[in-house]
């Protein structure tokens, strides 16, 4: 069977492409830094969109995560890889989406020992149709309160993925404030 490869850009410590690689094997015990985006989904009703990764992805099988994630393309604008991968994974059209954490990033090792390593702006928007997953990226969906994702995220952060315990605060931080 042929794939058609897709690339991962790789980056420069300071976000500069430097390269491509396949992303089938771009990520491994070694990952180079890349560049990649996270999204937030809301529904009219305020509710957050979290998903559960398919167990055949490579990284974090299983895990409940942010509504969903990807990388651009080389010479891709990231605001049309967000909306493209919205699409491809979960069916979805977006309005307003909006450039919430631009300077984000982040390195994590997974049971398994994979590294995620990536340059990854955090976007929120609306969902404009729908959600209808692929099988083989995301095997749960749910429309959460985000109050009670923000406490679940805070009293078991082992149960996310760790981009999604790390954006949170930062999109919430009066949620993730310390008692006095």
């Amino acid at each position: 069977m042929n794939r058609t490869a897709e690339l991962v850009v790789l980056a420069a410590e300071d976000g500069t492409p430097v390269g491509t690689e396949d992303k089938a094997t771009v990520h491994s015990t070694s990952t180079p830094l890349h560049l990649a985006f996270s999204a937030h989904i809301y529904d009219d009703d305020g509710r957050i969109l979290i998903t559960r990764r398919a167990l055949s992805k490579r990284t974090w099988p299983g895990v409940w995560t942010n509504s969903f994630c990807g990388h651009p393309g080389p010479g891709e604008a990231t605001e049309d890889a967000v909306r493209r991968r919205a699409e491809q994974e979960l069916g979805l059209r977006l309005d307003r989406l909006e450039l919430r954490l631009p300077d984000f990033r982040y390195r994590a090792v997974d049971a398994s020992g994979v590294v995620e390593n990536e340059i990854c702006p955090v976007y929120t928007a609306r969902a404009a149709s729908p959600v209808d997953p692929r099988e083989d990226e995301v095997m749960e969906v749910q429309w959460a309160d985000p109050l009670q994702l923000t406490a679940a995220v805070a009293a078991a952060p082992w149960a996310f993925s760790p981009w999604l315990t790390l954006q949170l605060p930062l999109l919430y931080p009066e949620r993730f404030t310390s008692p006095e």
